[in-house]
C-alpha cells in the first residue's frame, strides 16, 4: 500500500449470508481466509443477486475482490467518517415533527 496506490486483491474466498426474517434484517460477508476490510477499503462480491424468502436465511460460498485504500484515502476516511454517519441521524426533542 502507497500514499497513493491502491492495491487489489482478487478471487478472496467468502461466505454471504442474507437473513429475511422478522427479527433480523441482515446481509453479511465474512471473508474466509481471514481478510480484513480497512477503512476506505472497497469489497465486491461476484455472482448474482441474492434473494431470501421470507422468513429464511440464506447462505453461499462466493468469491470477493477487494480494493485495498491508499494510506491517503485511509486517513481521510478515518478523519470525516464519524461526519458522515451524523448525516444519517434525525434528532428531535418535541412532540411534533416539522421538516
Amino acid at each position: 500500500m502507497g500514499l497513493l496506490t491502491r492495491e487489489l486483491e482478487k478471487n478472496v474466498p467468502c461466505t454471504v449470508e442474507v437473513s429475511h426474517k422478522f427479527e433480523s434484517l441482515h446481509a453479511h460477508v465474512r471473508f474466509d481466509d481471514g481478510s480484513v476490510v480497512n477503512p476506505g477499503d472497497e469489497v465486491q462480491v461476484h455472482g448474482g443477486e441474492i434473494m431470501a424468502p421470507f422468513g429464511e436465511i440464506v447462505i453461499e460460498q462466493r468469491k470477493a475482490t477487494i480494493v485495498r485504500a491508499s494510506w491517503l484515502e485511509r486517513q481521510w476516511t478515518r478523519l470525516t467518517g464519524d461526519l458522515e454517519v451524523m448525516e444519517l441521524c434525525e434528532f428531535s426533542f418535541s412532540e411534533e415533527v416539522n421538516l
